[in-house]
């Protein structure tokens, strides 16, 4: 919630771990107790801080429990591009979900997913944004299944950050799932999403 706040004043907020998006209304699954997006979602909308939400979920497991809090909350839309035979086996719908094929590349993951942006921004007119930025879409990731490069990883993060600073929308990130074997990897992928916000944003 105070990530939300400071977005607002501040255009960007990071928290550093986050982006529990498996934890639905009534459960939790896959590390998730309880759904901080979700959460701060609904206290922008509840202090009248915000009117309409879009959360970006790309995590490479489906952000079930996101979408199954918001299915019948207008303000809010989900879109989460996922893995399509990964965890969690049973979907929940998002508003937008992009499944993808085990091996997905650098160039048809970022040519569906800036043509998502667009559509996504023209169709619900966000005033507001969380975007969950998991480095487990990494080839090297023991859990993803994909196959993006750490270059391609950032032009993700750049994609999404764009299209905020594009239609002036404040937005909020959370960290996500990262499990190559390698820490240094996942790190280095984690820490270009600050690098590519503070230079675009500052």
């Amino acid at each position: 919630m105070d990530g939300a706040l400071y977005a607002q004043q501040n255009g960007v907020a990071f928290n550093i771990a986050g982006g529990t998006h498996h934890a639905g209304s009534n459960w939790g699954e896959g590390f998730c107790l309880l759904n901080d997006q979700a959460i701060a979602a609904n206290y922008l909308l509840t202090n009248n801080l915000s009117n309409r939400i879009l959360i970006i979920d790309l995590d490479v497991h489906q952000g079930n429990g996101t979408a199954e809090i918001f299915q019948n909350e207008q303000r809010v839309f989900t879109f989460s591009m996922h893995g399509a035979k990964n965890f969690p086996f049973r979907k929940e719908k998002s508003d937008l979900d992009i499944p993808l094929d085990d091996g997905t590349t650098d160039e048809i993951y970022l040519n569906l997913l800036k043509e998502a942006l667009i559509n996504v921004f023209k169709i619900h007119q966000p005033d507001f944004v969380f975007y969950l930025a998991g480095v487990d879409v990494l080839a090297t990731d023991n859990l993803g299944k994909l196959a993006l490069t750490k270059n391609g990883c950032k032009q993700r993060d750049i994609a999404v950050f764009e299209a905020c600073l594009q239609h002036q929308i404040p937005i909020q990130v959370s960290m996500g799932g990262g499990y190559s074997p390698t820490i240094k990897t996942i790190v280095d992928a984690h820490c270009n999403t600050f690098r590519v916000a503070r230079d675009l944003f500052y």
